[in-house]
């Protein structure tokens, strides 16, 4: 992915990097803008979202859209993932896998393979605890 330059850096952006990158929950837009607004109570949503959008054209973040609601991840280096059917909290895994560069790999249905993401799904032990027994 090529990244694309932020235009200018502004306290709200940098505020919002900062938060991402204190949680290792993935959160969703919504959940960081909670965050965000104990630091700057004065933010909008929209604004929370527009800053997410160049953190990730910039490759500073990623965006985490499969399976509902997007998350975001500082955590720019490929891993892989595990996200609960249930209530779409996302997970980093161990990743025990190994590693296939991008060179490595044959064309694929005509793809130059760039990159991957890995995504498992699960039950997480939160909505596991939460079941009937």
């Amino acid at each position: 992915m090529s990244r694309k330059p932020i235009r200018r850096k502004t306290r709200q952006r940098a505020v919002v990097l900062e938060e991402l990158r204190a949680v290792c929950s993935h959160p969703t837009a919504r959940e960081l803008y909670d965050r965000v607004r104990n630091r700057l109570p004065t933010i909008s949503l929209g604004t929370v979202y527009r800053n997410l959008e160049q953190l990730c054209e910039s490759g500073e973040a990623c965006r985490l859209a499969e399976g509902g609601q997007a998350r975001f991840d500082a955590d720019t280096h490929p891993h892989s993932h595990v996200r609960c059917v249930r209530c779409g909290c996302v997970a980093d895994l161990p990743d025990k896998t190994p590693k296939l560069h991008p060179g490595e790999l044959d064309e694929t249905a005509g793809f130059e393979i760039i990159g991957y993401r890995l995504e498992y799904l699960g039950v997480c032990p939160v909505c596991r605890k939460a079941e009937p027994a």
